[in-house]
């Protein structure tokens, strides 16, 4: 059984909801919180958001590590160049917890695909 996450059920996503689904986006701990205390991961809003913004802020920091390390060890101009690479990356994670905040469901391209896979959402 697959379930839809395009359309949330109406009145079912509160304010704090919200806010904490797009906070889980730029701090990841916040989704920690959100997975652990049990009010919290029984709203599958926030689980939602929880679960896809710890998956892509591990895929982030795992591809930011591995292009500085190739980037880096190719020369030091390139290696400076990656430093502005995660705070690019960050911008997207604000992206992403706006549209949270606005209590919407979206897909990240890859990732929430993989995560469904795994039955994690």
């Amino acid at each position: 059984m697959t379930e839809d996450y395009s359309i949330p059920p109406a009145g079912d996503i509160s304010d704090n909801d919200r806010l904490l689904a797009a906070l889980s986006y730029p701090i990841f701990l916040v989704a920690i919180v959100i997975l652990i205390a049990e009010d919290m991961k029984n709203r599958p809003f926030m689980k939602y958001h929880a679960v896809q913004a710890l998956a892509v802020n591990i895929a982030l920091w795992l591809g930011v590590m591995v292009l500085s390390c190739l980037l880096g060890a190719l020369s030091f101009f390139l290696g400076g160049i990656c430093g502005l690479v995660p705070v690019l990356l960050w911008l997207f994670t604000l992206y992403w917890g706006y549209e949270a905040y606005q209590g919407k469901y979206f897909e990240i391209p890859w990732l929430t695909d993989f995560l469904k896979g795994q039955n994690w959402l």
